[in-house]
Order: C-alpha cells, then sequence, then structure tokens
C-alpha cells in the first residue's frame, strides 16, 4: 500500500502523486466525496482506480494517505 501525496490544483482538481513510482496524475472521480465523508474507489484520469476506506470528516488537502490498487 504505497503513501500517495493528494493536493489540490490551481484549476481546483486534485492530483494524486506516488513518490516512489513517480507517478503523477489527475483524480478523475471519488466513489464517496461529500461534507461527511471522503474515499472509497478513486479512477485516476489514466484510467487506473485506487482504494481508500472512506474517511469521516474527510481530509484536508494536501495531505498523504494510504491506497491499494483497486
Amino acid at each position: 500500500m504505497p503513501s500517495v501525496m493528494i493536493r489540490v490544483k490551481d484549476n481546483g482538481n486534485l492530483l494524486f502523486y506516488i513518490a516512489k513510482k513517480d507517478q503523477e496524475d489527475e483524480i478523475a472521480s471519488v466513489e464517496r466525496d461529500t461534507e461527511d465523508e471522503w474515499g472509497g474507489e478513486v479512477a485516476l484520469t489514466d484510467g487506473s482506480k485506487w482504494y481508500i476506506d472512506p474517511i469521516s470528516p474527510p481530509p484536508r488537502f494536501p495531505t498523504t494517505l494510504r491506497f491499494k490498487k483497486a
């Protein structure tokens, strides 16, 4: 389960970055993205999917979280 840095880009989209793999891509969708909860299946614009157990309350970005490949 890699540590993933998530930050907000200037255009408001979330950026998903894995330093050890030097992988960087925008988040296309998040399964649960509400005021109360954030997480579940996360799809990137490159088509890959990752998973994190939903977090309540949602995290503030930038943050580093542990994801697993979906």
